[in-house]
């Protein structure tokens, strides 16, 4: 009973909150209680959603579109329209009834549609809906609705000329105090009111929910008015319903919800006005023929032309769609950021150095001797002692040079496509200019992703065409067969299965540079020429530990309470640690070289939170020269007032740099990470990670003067 009541709750407040593209509590709120400002309208829109949200439970919807609000923000449009045009009576809630099942039915319809081409709903139902409405109940027979006589009704109904303000000048504009309250009425429009008090409150449940989306209202508010007074469109100053409902809401949209907030997005939120203008008049035009108001329809229109245009891009360069939906352009702007920095990962296969130990870049990408053109991303690696010879004296046969015959490993999983192993080792100083790559082993990782070592030793190729291969498994020993004067390995990544292809520069995953900082560890970079580097060599008790598939569970005690963590993966296969006490979530990513967490949603008090910070990025060494770094999402800031002016300046500069590192100590079976985080080059946390074998058994973190200490008191591996 009590998860129906919390459920039904948080659908109720997000169906009102995501009328502004929003699941902020408090803005969700302040809806409802606003939306009561006009009683009628505010009891209607209630029950409305109320029934809504009923009906698509019963009905069997998926339960997470239920709670986010999106089957039922259109009834509670829906509803809050009948209230406002209609008068209560025999027929009324009739009607409303059979009203909000037909916009129900159309807003699940619609979605499914809609969201085959990745578009969004939008308020496309509500107007459908009640211009079905508005038609049946001025048509020749009588519905028993008898409309209200109401001013609001007069500016839904007309494209503009319903305010008595006027724009001489940018000055005074400024000085002008109605315009202030233009704002506020506009805001109230989207409820259908005409109300300075209910366009403050809604003010600040915006400025609480998202100070980017409230800049740009004001922005978007100020542009139509100037852009109006310039070109003369309504001489009475424009509708302050369609400036909150359709001018207002479509800058909004695009300039801070469905593109990432940059400088690019507020242009382009500027454009969106004069043309918004435009589908307004057009439409009331039209739609005047059958006595029809435009409604929110011009901001659907002008919301789904830009995004449509938007997604056809073949390169979207700098101005980009918003990838993962947060509900919050702060959120959705610092994620992008942030996954943009640490996620290079999930636009490549992970490729591991083909060897062991440390060798070195004797020739990288478009080198001076044979990397050239089309065949320029390769690399080549020897080993090189002290003193920097790649030999030991005489140096007169291949055996003298460091790696030859040295094990070549695979660099990742795949299948064998091509060998050569057949040809003779060159003799020092002679090259085989005819078989010019020597023994060569192609493997193929995915389609149109290949790897190829060359120069190996001849008879050393321990696999077959056809044959599958995991990473680090014995491939061949290094040679110096074919345009080799000297042994070495040439590693290359192309995009079809022939010897001889062309390169493509692609990085390695992990590795460590030892060039000028011994054990600097990078990620997803290419090497370049005279880099000395090594793999990552993992340690398996801190894999084991944080090896947390899908059926994990632990009980996890600190600071008074206990949470129960599980492992889930979610409908596109992505990992996270599901804290049932506090419903907080943290996706994660292990790929077997390190585990690292990519955003965290919920109850910061949450032990979840804690843990998430600690443990933002474990790489699996027990090499205590080894720091590790990443950057925080800027958002985990304590420094909420700082964080505020930050989110207003953040689409054109960002000034708060939130950096997470950490290094590991191993004392036989203990092993401990102590991890910390610094903002701006201060250190505003540290935390300590204890494993115990191949356990996480507890975690300290000291942060903001809060101190939290847990332990993991039970857990079952499945």
């Amino acid at each position: 009973m009590k998860k129906a009541i919390l459920f039904t709750t948080q659908s109720l407040v997000n169906s009102y909150a995501i009328l502004f593209f929003s699941q902020n509590k408090v803005l969700g709120v302040l809806l409802l209680l606003v939306s009561f400002f006009n009683p009628a309208a505010g009891i209607t829109g209630l029950l409305s959603v109320l029934f809504a949200i009923a009906l698509v439970s019963i009905m069997g919807y998926r339960r997470e579109d239920i709670r986010m609000g999106f089957y039922s923000f259109n009834a509670l449009l829906l509803g809050i329209g009948f209230g406002t045009f209609y008068q209560f009576g025999p027929s009324f809630f009739i009607w409303l009834l059979l009203a909000c099942v037909v916009v129900t039915m159309i807003s699940v319809v619609l979605a499914s549609w809609l969201g085959k081409f990745g578009f969004p709903l939008l308020s496309l139902p509500f107007v459908i809906a009640f211009w079905l409405v508005l038609l049946a109940a001025n048509s020749v027979y009588h519905m028993g609705l008898e409309q209200r006589n109401s001013a609001i009704l007069n500016e839904i109904y007309t494209a503009g000329e319903g305010n008595a303000y006027h724009l001489p000048g940018l000055l005074n504009f400024i000085i002008v105090p109605n315009y202030c309250g233009l704002f506020f009425r506009a805001l109230s429009a989207v409820l259908f009111q005409n109300n300075v008090i209910s366009g403050i409150l809604i003010s600040i449940g915006l400025l609480i929910h998202s100070r980017i989306n409230f800049s740009l209202l004001i922005l978007a508010f100020i542009a139509a008015c100037l852009f109006n007074s310039f070109t003369g469109t309504y001489a009475g100053g424009i509708s302050y319903y369609h400036l909150g409902s359709n001018i207002m809401m479509a800058a909004g949209a695009i300039g801070s919800f469905f593109l990432i907030p940059s400088a690019r997005s507020y242009l382009w939120a500027l454009i969106t006005i004069p043309i918004t203008m435009l589908l307004i008049n057009g439409f009331t035009r039209i739609l005047g023929i059958y006595d029809l108001p435009v409604l929110s329809f011009p901001f659907c229109i002008a919301t789904l032309l830009f995004l449509g245009f938007f997604k056809l891009r073949v390169n979207a360069g700098k101005l980009q769609l918003t990838p993962l939906q947060h509900y919050s352009p702060e959120r959705n702007l610092y994620q992008y950021l942030n996954s943009s920095e640490r996620l290079r990962e999930l636009n490549y296969i992970n490729l591991n150095l083909p060897f062991m130990g440390e060798w070195t870049v004797s020739q990288g990408y478009d080198g001076n001797i044979t990397h050239k053109a089309d065949w320029g991303k390769a690399l080549d690696f020897v080993i090189k002692d002290e003193g920097g010879k790649t030999y030991k004296y005489p140096a007169t046969r291949p055996d003298h040079f460091y790696c030859f015959n040295k094990p070549v490993l695979a660099c990742a999983d795949g299948t064998i496509e091509e060998v050569v192993s057949h040809i003779e080792d060159n003799a020092i100083g002679e090259v085989n200019t005819i078989d010019n790559w020597g023994n060569s082993i192609v493997i193929k990782h995915v389609t149109g992703l290949y790897s190829k070592v060359s120069h190996l030793k001849k008879d050393s190729v321990k696999v077959k065409t056809g044959d599958f291969v995991k990473q680090g498994d014995l491939l061949a020993m290094c040679g110096n067969s074919g345009r080799s004067p000297e042994p070495h390995l040439h590693f290359q990544v192309q995009a079809t299965p022939y010897i001889g292809s062309k390169t493509l520069a692609y990085p390695f995953a992990y590795y460590l540079d030892q060039s000028n900082e011994k054990n600097k560890l990078q990620s997803f970079n290419i090497p370049t020429e005279g880099t000395e580097l090594s793999p990552v060599e993992i340690n398996t008790s801190i894999k084991q530990a944080f090896k947390l598939q899908p059926g994990y569970t632990a009980i996890v005690s600190g600071n008074n309470r206990h949470e129960h963590f599980e492992v889930f993966t979610d409908a596109l296969n992505q990992s996270y640690i599901y804290s049932e006490t506090t419903g907080a979530t943290a996706y994660f990513i292990n790929n077997g070289t390190s585990f690292y967490f990519t955003s965290f949603y919920g109850d910061q008090n949450s032990l979840l939170y804690y843990f998430y910070l600690a443990a933002y990025k474990v790489v699996f060494t027990s090499d205590n020269s080894i720091i590790v770094t990443d950057a925080y999402s800027v958002q985990v800031t304590a420094d909420r007032v700082r964080l505020w002016l930050h989110d207003v300046l953040a689409p054109f500069f960002q000034f708060i740099k939130l950096k997470y590192s950490n290094s590991t100590i191993v004392n036989g079976q203990n092993i401990t990470i102590a991890a910390g985080q610094h903002k701006n080059n201060k250190q505003t946390m540290n935390a300590v990670i204890q494993l115990t074998g191949s356990n996480i058994k507890s975690f300290t973190v000291n942060i903001n003067d809060t101190k939290v200490e847990a332990k993991w008191i039970a857990e079952n591996i499945y």
